[in-house]
């Protein structure tokens, strides 16, 4: 008999180490995975809103800032993940020199997220992207 309660201890114990693995494995996933997109979106979208008539004439490399907005949200709802919401915060944007700062906020999907009710909204992971367009002169 005690044998066997040896081996009911190891079952459950190795269930409840799959299931840390696992809550542990999602969470830094999710985090990597937002700072890389927030990243590779925010250069992507900086990139192709830079105003090309302004560089022609001038030589003077600017972005416009709805073009920039417009393209970054696109992307980045393209890589976002159903499974969780997020809050973007555009906290500075200009035109000339090309700076953007923006801000990332996930929270899962069992969070109580209701602004209409008045209750609190709470994000798990944060992350902040401040992007320059550098030119070789």
């Amino acid at each position: 008999m005690k044998e066997s309660f040896w081996g009911y201890m190891v079952i459950i114990m190795g269930i409840l180490s799959i299931t840390v693995v696992y809550f542990v494995q999602n969470i830094t996933n999710t985090e990597e995975n937002n700072y890389t997109a927030l990243r590779e979106v925010t250069e992507a979208a900086m990139s192709e809103s830079v105003d090309m008539a302004t560089y022609r004439k001038t030589g003077e490399i600017r972005i416009v800032q709805e073009k920039f907005l417009e393209n970054f949200l696109i992307r980045f709802a393209q890589t976002a993940s159903l499974a969780h919401t997020y809050k973007v915060d555009v906290y500075d944007i200009n035109e000339s020199p090309p700076k953007v700062s923006i801000k990332l906020s996930t929270s899962d999907d069992k969070a109580n997220l209701s602004d209409t009710t008045g209750e609190i909204i709470t994000f798990t992971t944060t992350d902040k992207v401040d992007a320059i367009i550098e030119s070789k002169d």
